[in-house]
């Protein structure tokens, strides 16, 4: 039997593992660079505010995505809990994207403006203040640590050079709209504005 001269031989095994997740991968992956919905920012979504890139990276940093995915699939157990369901064209502007693939906690793709500032604050200082059952850990650190300035307008620069449409008025005020911003502040921007872009049209 061939397979058997296969499984005799590591080597070409590997080879072919290779070669078949190869083909498989470009199979999937290669049409999206020709989609419009992949390609395309959908109407209404914008790069990232200043103040909202810096609360992202701060997000990715912490580790939220570890417990919160950011991916409403088209099922109706989700739209009815999350909202509508997310489409591709929302994450043009996310390097990395932020869809995860687990949920400790609730899905935040559109949590934005379905609580005030202060309720996020209180929440990511101690959890159980405002949600007693919750098991997330509190950040309270980020209300002492400020926003390194220079740094978002470096960061929003590279962006630019890797396609996003940052104009140079939006970089040359940066420093100034994030000056004096605590760490905390940056996330809770960034948590109020997912999903707003795509509710205010619908």
């Amino acid at each position: 039997m061939k397979h058997d001269i296969v499984e005799r031989k590591i080597g070409l095994m590997g080879v072919l593992v290779i070669l078949v997740i190869s083909i498989g991968g470009l199979v999937e992956i290669v049409p999206l660079f020709f989609s419009s919905q992949v390609r395309d920012p959908a109407p209404g979504i914008e790069p990232y505010s200043a103040i909202e890139l810096v609360g992202r990276d701060i997000y990715i940093r912490e580790g939220c995505y570890g417990c919160h995915s950011q991916m409403i699939r088209p099922f109706r157990s989700e739209t009815e809990r999350y909202g509508h369901y997310s489409l591709a064209g929302e994450s043009v502007y996310d390097r990395p994207f932020q869809f995860g693939s687990k949920r400790t906690g609730p899905d935040l793709a559109r949590v934005g403006g379905r609580y005030a500032d202060e309720w996020h604050r209180v929440h990511l200082m101690n959890p159980r203040d405002v949600v007693p059952e919750s098991n997330m850990p509190g950040y309270p650190w980020l209300a002492d640590r400020e926003v390194n300035p220079r740094a978002t307008v470096e960061r929003m620069q590279a962006l630019r050079a890797l396609g996003h449409p940052y104009t140079d008025e939006q970089i040359s005020t940066a420093e100034k709209d994030v000056s004096g911003k605590t760490e905390m502040q940056a996330l809770i921007a960034y948590l109020q504005g997912l999903g707003t872009n795509l509710q205010a049209r619908r």
